[in-house]
C-alpha cells in the first residue's frame, strides 16, 4: 500500500512558495501576460530565494528537495502564472535536469552550479521543424574537429532560448544523436525574435541557429550516440513537473469558482445553490483529487530511483487533459466573466490548452502508456 505525507520542511517550503506567489507573482501575471515578459526582477527573486535549483542536491548549488519539493514548487508558482512555471520547468526540469542527468562530474560543477544558483538560465534544445513528436530524426549535426564539436543546425519552439545562458542540445553525430552542453555566447549561435502565443506569452520561445559552433570536445555529455536516452529521462521529469504545474492552476481555479458561486446570484439565489453548478464544481474536486494522487505518488517513486517513464506519461496525458476541462468549467461558471480580461479566468484558459501539447503531445503519451500495457500483458503498473 501507498502511504505518503509531506515533511515539515517540505510543508514550509510549500507555504513560502504560496506567500511568495500571492504577494510577488499574482499582482503582476496579467502585466507579466500582457507584455509578454517575465520581469528580471522577479527572475532574480526567484534565484534568490533558491526556487531556480530547489530540486538538486545542495553540492551543486540546489535547494536539496527532490523531485517532490520540486513539484511543490511548481504547484504554488503554477497557481499565480502559468507563464513563470513554464520559465522555471523549462530551466531547471529538463534544460538544467538534462546536465544533472546526463553531465559528467566535472559539468555539474562548472555548469550546474551556475544554473542552480540562477546565475545562468537553461533551456532544453530537441525540437526541430521536422522533428517535434518524431524527435529521433533531428538534423542538428555535430562533428569532431580535432579538440572541438562543430555544430550546425537549427532548433524550433526552445522555452527560455532567448533567455539563457547554457543550452543542453541534441545533435545528430556519426554513431546517433548525442547530447552537448553549449553556452549561447559562443560565436555562431543566435536566438531568433520570440514566438507570439496564444497563452503562456511571458515564458519566452525562440527559434534558435548554430551556424559552426564549436564547443570543447568535453563538452559531450556521457558517450557519443547515447544522447537520446539522456533526452527521453529528462523528459521523464519534465513531464511529471509539468503535471505538478497543472494541478497548482486546477486547486486556483477551484477556490475562484467555488468563491465566485457563492457571490454571483441569479433566480434570487447564488449560483452555488443550483444543482447544475455543484456538478460542475464537484467534477472539478474529482479530478483534483486524482491528479494530486498521481503526482505525488509519481514524485516520490522518481526520488527513490525507480523508472517512472509510464507513470510520468500517465501524469502528463491525464493532468493535462483534466486542467483542460477544469478550466472550460470554470469558465462556464464565472459566466461573461469568464471571458472577460477583467479576471484571470480568460488568460488560465488560453495559457492551459499548450499542456496537451509540449513535453511530448498526449497522442504521444498515449503510446508510450500503450507499449507498456502490451509488454506487461494488460497488468497495472
Amino acid at each position: 500500500m501507498f502511504e505518503f505525507k509531506f515533511s515539515e520542511e517540505q510543508n514550509m517550503l510549500r507555504e513560502m512558495v504560496r506567500d511568495f506567489t500571492n504577494n510577488e507573482i499574482k499582482p503582476i501575471a496579467s502585466k507579466i501576460d500582457q507584455e509578454a515578459k517575465i520581469p528580471d526582477d522577479l527572475i532574480k527573486k526567484l534565484a534568490e530565494l533558491g526556487l531556480l535549483g530547489i530540486a538538486f542536491p545542495e553540492e551543486y548549488g540546489g535547494g536539496g528537495m527532490g523531485e517532490v519539493g520540486y513539484c511543490l514548487m511548481q504547484e504554488e508558482i503554477a497557481r499565480g502564472c502559468m507563464s513563470t512555471a513554464t520559465f522555471i520547468g523549462a530551466h531547471q526540469s529538463i534544460g538544467s535536469n538534462a546536465i544533472y542527468i546526463g553531465g559528467s562530474e566535472e559539468h555539474k560543477k562548472k555548469y550546474l552550479t551556475q544554473l542552480a544558483s540562477g546565475e545562468k538560465i537553461g533551456a532544453f534544445c530537441l525540437t526541430e521543424a521536422q522533428a517535434g513528436s518524431d524527435s529521433f530524426h533531428l538534423r542538428t549535426k555535430a562533428d569532431i574537429d580535432g579538440d572541438e564539436w562543430v555544430i550546425n543546425g537549427e532548433k524550433l519552439w526552445i522555452t527560455n532560448g532567448g533567455i539563457a545562458g547554457i543550452l543542453s542540445l541534441f545533435a545528430r553525430t556519426e554513431k546517433g544523436i548525442s547530447a552537448f552542453i553549449v553556452e549561447t555566447d559562443t560565436p555562431g549561435f543566435k536566438a531568433g525574435p520570440p514566438e507570439k502565443k496564444m497563452g503562456i506569452k511571458g515564458s519566452q520561445t525562440n527559434a534558435l541557429s548554430f551556424e559552426n559552433v564549436r564547443i570543447p570536445k568535453e563538452n559531450l555529455m556521457g558517450t557519443d550516440g547515447r544522447g537520446f536516452l539522456v533526452a527521453m529521462k529528462t523528459l521523464d521529469a519534465g513531464r511529471l513537473g509539468l503535471g505538478a504545474a497543472c494541478l497548482g492552476v486546477a486547486k486556483e481555479l477551484l477556490e475562484l469558482s467555488t468563491n465566485y458561486s457563492k457571490e454571483r446570484k441569479q433566480f434570487d439565489h447564488p449560483i452555488s445553490f443550483f444543482q447544475a453548478v455543484q456538478f460542475m464544481l464537484a467534477e472539478m474536486a474529482t479530478m483534483i483529487y486524482n491528479m494530486e494522487s498521481i503526482v505525488y505518488r509519481t514524485a516520490v517513486e522518481y526520488d527513490a530511483g525507480k523508472n517512472i517513464a509510464t507513470k510520468s506519461a500517465i501524469v502528463k496525458l491525464y493532468c493535462s487533459d483534466s486542467l483542460d476541462e477544469i478550466v472550460d468549467r470554470a469558465v462556464q461558471i464565472h459566466g461573461g466573466m469568464g471571458y472577460s480580461q477583467e479576471l484571470p479566468i480568460e488568460r488560465i484558459y488560453r495559457d492551459s490548452r499548450i499542456n496537451r501539447i509540449f513535453e511530448g503531445t498526449n497522442e504521444i503519451q498515449k503510446g508510450i502508456i500503450a507499449r507498456d500495457i502490451l509488454k506487461r500483458g494488460g497488468k497495472l503498473l
